[in-house]
């Protein structure tokens, strides 16, 4: 699958450098359902809006085990056949979309083709893949195009079937010429959504999406496509963790329910922040002390890079009473949130992996209760202006 992304240089976060910033459009499409009503003692009331979900997830999770059902007693299979039997990694739609993705997929931003060996990298694919992950995530500029060779390659000496995967990767960023970046038809053929399509239609991929755009750009893209009967977006790619909640928890929700759009998160430690590693300032050997990454250093050390240090104090005994750590914790409460498909892990040793795909078994133990524990110590949970309405 391709994401066609705003430009954001490397790691740095596009709305710190607005120069790099470049506006593009997208969208998706099914239509917009009005609220179901209920009835209580003969009156009507609407459905609240996260109850409306919680009833749409309920609906395509038993048409799912339906169908599923149905395929495996055509071919007198048993649910004990499939990966997510064998695994135990939960698998979601990816939107309203068919494609099916593992909950957890491996990221390979700064550690493929840099922060890590090709060897090391092998292990954690292997890791990743042995424990039900689907869903590879790379892009055209991660490692100047090493992390899409290096990922290739991994596969092809695995041997492991190519319709078992996902493959998503990234354009925008290419190559230091102006006619090797950017979304022009010089770079991908044609002008995003047009292109796009093209590139669907030509075999080259099945789905495309986008990484950091905004809901009105979203929007705009689903409009162009419909208008002109082309292909439109599955997904929306989005920085998502205890930290950041905006975008993923109010505005991708109602462009999900009214287009389709699924979102895919990344970074759900905060770029190594949740981990627990900067709680007393800056390892020599962290991203953080690495000189292309003083932008986050300075993140970490500032007033409010405190501040949340301190609220991950608070979050502490909540992981322990699970019986689980910090960032597993972190990762599961992301995949709390139903309107995720997938939440992409970025890891640089086996032992951090094997870590973080724990959070598959933290992931029933959030409850309301729970959830409710950590919005009062982060207390940072965004409002849409329907949650206003008396």
């Amino acid at each position: 699958m391709l994401a066609a992304r705003t430009g954001a240089a490397g790691g740095q976060i596009s709305e710190e450098n607005p120069k790099l910033r470049k506006p593009s459009g997208f969208s998706i499409g099914s239509k917009d359902k009005s609220p179901k009503k209920a009835t209580e003692n003969g009156k009507e009331s609407s459905l609240s809006p996260s109850g409306q979900a919680q009833l749409r997830a309920r609906q395509l999770a038993l048409v799912r085990e339906v169908e599923m059902n149905w395929y495996l007693k055509l071919w007198e299979l048993s649910t004990e056949h499939t990966t997510a039997y064998t695994t135990g990694m939960p698998h979601r739609n990816l939107g309203k979309s068919g494609l099916r993705v593992s909950c957890l997929g491996l990221g390979t931003w700064v550690t493929f083709g840099g922060q890590i060996s090709d060897e090391v990298a092998e292990r954690l694919m292997t890791i990743a893949y042995e424990s039900g992950v689907n869903l590879f995530d790379t892009a055209e500029v991660y490692a100047a195009g090493k992390a899409e060779v290096i990922l290739g390659s991994i596969i092809k000496k695995k041997g492991w079937r190519r319709s078992s995967l996902v493959i998503t990767t990234k354009l925008y960023w290419g190559g230091k010429a102006e006619t090797e970046r950017g979304l022009s038809r010089k770079h991908i053929i044609e002008e995003i959504v047009r292109a796009m399509t093209h590139v669907i239609n030509q075999g080259m991929a099945m789905y495309w999406g986008t990484s950091r755009w905004s809901a009105m750009e979203i929007m705009e893209a689903y409009s162009v496509a419909r208008q002109f009967n082309m292909i439109p977006p599955v997904c929306e790619q989005a920085e998502y963790h205890l930290f950041q909640r905006e975008k993923v928890e109010v505005q991708l929700p109602e462009l999900y329910h009214k287009i389709g759009v699924g979102a895919m998160t990344w970074s759900p430690l905060a770029c190594g922040i949740i981990s627990g590693k900067y709680g007393n300032g800056v390892p020599e050997s962290s991203r953080a002390s690495l000189k292309c990454y003083q932008w986050l250093k300075e993140r970490i050390v500032s007033e409010e890079g405190r501040k949340q240090q301190n609220k991950l104090k608070d979050l502490s005994p909540i992981a322990e009473r699970l019986g689980c750590t910090l960032p597993q914790l972190a990762v599961a409460w992301c995949l709390r949130n139903e309107g995720v498909s997938s939440v992409l892990l970025g890891s640089s040793t086996p032992e951090q992996l094997i870590e973080n795909l724990g959070a598959i078994q933290v992931l029933p133990k959030m409850t309301s209760h729970v959830v409710n524990e950590i919005d009062n110590i982060l207390r940072n949970k965004p409002y849409s202006k329907k949650d206003y309405r008396s």
